[in-house]
């Protein structure tokens, strides 16, 4: 964060040539751009410098002195858990497409106060649904584990959207990575499982990995991060009973950072799975509308990340 404050000064300054020229402030504009990339360098040094230390001396002694985690699983189905707003052109689909997979038990759906067909149309195509009406992203996904970790016969419970741009198929990566961990986290972050367009920017894409690398720092050594905004994870059940009730379901469009976050703050073990990303079937209600509102979503999930969540509180 120090370091990408002082890059940011320094491309202000150099920047500031612009209305250096256009406007009347020209003396004044001089000294501001001079100093600010005089003086960026400071925090950019130290920011490296701090880096250096995380990686050099602070990882070998916070990463913990545990084998790696090996579980044998007995052989079990999943249950699915789906978030929906207004997917009526998709969820029928989706929730056909994870029916469809040997290892699902059951699909659930949790729509949150959908005004559309919905939820009528996620019961048609063979769906346990349910109404959130609390509005917020938060609320609809602690509503999904919830009502998933209410059924006893599956130890594996599986997270996702109903918008289709996640697919059955990878349920089969997301289970042989549950053997290491608690949560396995689905990662758009790999380029060939990801298709050219979808609504995950440049912006947003990179973005999303800075974030993830903040909160991989502040968990040093615990796990390794590259996305945060997605919703496709693999969860067990004895690990949410320990987790739902220490997150905070208000937290909006946030709450996948705040989950991870709390996860790795309980000791719990996250791994990442790559997993492949399309483009969504109807419009996009949630971080990705824009460039501008994954921005600020983004700046929150710093926030969450660097105060422990104390403002969502």
């Amino acid at each position: 964060m120090v370091a990408a404050f002082g890059l940011a000064a320094y491309l202000v300054g150099v920047l500031l040539f612009v209305p250096r020229y256009l406007l009347p402030w020209h003396a004044q504009l001089d000294r501001l751009a001079e100093w600010l990339v005089w003086y960026s360098g400071v925090p950019l040094v130290l920011g490296l410098a701090l880096c250096l230390l995380d990686l050099l001396y602070l990882l070998r002694h916070r990463k913990p002195d545990h084998p790696i985690r090996e579980e044998a699983l007995p052989p079990s189905r999943v249950t699915v858990a789906l978030t929906a707003y207004d997917d009526e052109d998709s969820i029928a689909e989706s929730v056909r497409d994870f029916l469809s997979h040997p290892a699902v038990a059951r699909v659930i759906v949790v729509s949150n106060n959908s005004k559309d067909a919905t939820y009528p149309l996620a019961a048609e195509a063979g769906a346990i649904t349910f109404d959130e009406l609390q509005p917020g992203y938060g609320r609809c996904v602690h509503r999904c584990l919830s009502e998933a970790a209410a059924w006893a016969d599956a130890d594996l419970i599986i997270l996702c959207e109903g918008d289709r741009t996640f697919r059955a198929y990878d349920i089969d990566k997301l289970i042989a990575y549950a053997r290491h961990g608690d949560i396995v986290n689905g990662t758009r972050i790999v380029e060939p499982l990801r298709q050219y367009r979808t609504q995950l920017s440049t912006f947003m894409y990179y973005g999303n990995l800075f974030v993830a690398k903040l909160l991989e720092a502040k968990h040093l050594g615990r796990a390794t991060l590259t996305d945060v905004g997605t919703t496709y994870k693999l969860c067990h059940r004895a690990a949410l009973h320990r987790l739902l009730p220490a997150v905070d379901p208000a937290i909006n469009l946030e709450f996948n950072a705040h989950l991870l976050d709390t996860a790795l703050a309980l000791n719990m073990v996250v791994v990442e799975c790559p997993v492949t990303f399309h483009q969504r079937v109807g419009i996009s209600k949630g971080g990705n509308v824009n460039d501008w509102r994954g921005f600020t979503v983004g700046l929150r999930m710093i926030r969450g990340i660097l105060t422990d969540w104390r403002w969502a509180a």
